[in-house]
């Protein structure tokens, strides 16, 4: 069911961020258009919204000739157009160049550079070496040998694989293909205005970081989650990184800078480095991020990497809303993750009003 009364909103501040979602006829004049039409503003009782182009049509209405309605939005398509680009890259053994991703997707270099960027938040570069490395761990997660699946990922030189491999991938391509096995975690848990805060870390760094009302659940979902790994309690070693993700919460400000060592699957990693260009204080939806990495269409496993985080405010899917502005799920808690946005866009301004903790009891 449409909001009416964000519908009217849109169309009185002509914002053209909601076009795609519904198109809003007047009957005074007999047509109908999307919201950010540049017309003269109707009177509010002779407007109706409907939610689709065919609804409008199916009423009477004919499209507006300035806005073109039934024709897609720029935003549309230039999403279709970075979609083919990024088709290109997928299909391709080695990446391609910028004019080929250009003439793709049907619009100039420079325009096609400043654009990929808009919507991906990355470099064309940037986004074929993340997919390359994807591709890589693809591979090493069906069983390949290391030095097949750097070729087969598109890799000139096994050194070029195992230079990228730290940060892409969370671990050696070794250690990938083993699946972590044999390694050694630290553990320690500290107390925070959101409950109990775990952080666990290897060799290459936190490995996973947890909210919860007490010890024994957070003991245990670490175990879970790393079964052949040998579980170390180290509150000496982890203390001042802990302090630092205390301190995030306690007065949110820029993302505790950490070393990560993200393991999931190729997707997965590639949502939870989106999450992190989000901003404190700000919100993304599940649309924007897939539409981010360059597949639209993706939006559930989107949500679902979102809900498979092992990284409590280090990757920030608290951060990630629905498209109707609902906060969704956390699954460490709807009222930390109320919290936790609440406490960031405070951050940002200041003279808010300061609002209530939650109570640790009610957190889950």
């Amino acid at each position: 069911m449409l909001d009416t009364e964000q519908c009217w909103t849109a169309v009185v501040d002509h914002d053209a961020s909601l076009a795609g979602t519904f198109v809003y006829s007047v009957r005074t004049t007999g047509v109908y258009c999307r919201p950010g039409c540049a017309s003269r503003q109707p009177r509010r009782e002779n407007v109706a919204f409907y939610e689709t182009i065919a609804a409008a049509e199916a009423a009477g209405f004919r499209p507006c000739k300035r806005c073109r309605p039934n024709d897609a939005s720029p935003a549309e398509r230039h999403l279709a157009a970075i979609g083919r680009a990024c088709d290109l890259i997928r299909s391709s053994d080695t990446l391609p160049t910028l004019a080929e991703l250009a003439r793709a997707a049907g619009i100039s270099p420079y325009h096609f550079h400043r654009v990929f960027k808009q919507i991906t938040g990355a470099t064309p570069g940037e986004w074929g070496k993340t997919h390359r490395l994807s591709r890589f761990a693809d591979y090493l997660a069906s069983g390949e040998k290391v030095a097949a699946a750097v070729y087969a990922a598109g890799f000139g030189a096994s050194s070029r694989a195992y230079e990228a491999a730290p940060d892409g991938l969370g671990m050696t391509p070794g250690a990938r293909r083993r699946g972590g096995k044999g390694e050694t975690i630290h553990y320690t848990i500290v107390s925070t205005a959101l409950g109990e805060a775990l952080v666990a870390a290897t060799g290459r760094g936190v490995c996973m970081t947890a909210l919860g009302d007490t010890r024994a659940p957070l003991e245990a979902d670490l175990r879970r989650r790393f079964p052949a790994a040998q579980i170390v309690e180290d509150n000496a070693t982890l203390r001042h990184w802990a302090e630092r993700i205390v301190a995030f919460v306690t007065q949110p400000g820029d993302q505790p800078d950490l070393p990560l060592d993200i393991r999931g699957t190729a997707f997965q990693a590639m949502v939870w480095r989106a999450l992190q260009k989000i901003p404190p204080g700000c919100t993304s939806t599940y649309t924007e991020i897939a539409a981010a990495l360059g597949r639209p269409r993706a939006v559930r496993a989107v949500a679902q990497a979102c809900a498979s985080n092992n990284l409590a405010l280090l990757v920030p899917c608290h951060r990630v809303v629905r498209r109707d502005g609902d906060l969704a799920g956390y699954r460490w808690g709807i009222e930390r993750k109320r919290a936790l946005l609440e406490r960031e866009q405070a951050a940002l301004d200041p003279t808010a009003d300061q609002r209530a903790e939650p109570e640790h009891a009610a957190a889950e």
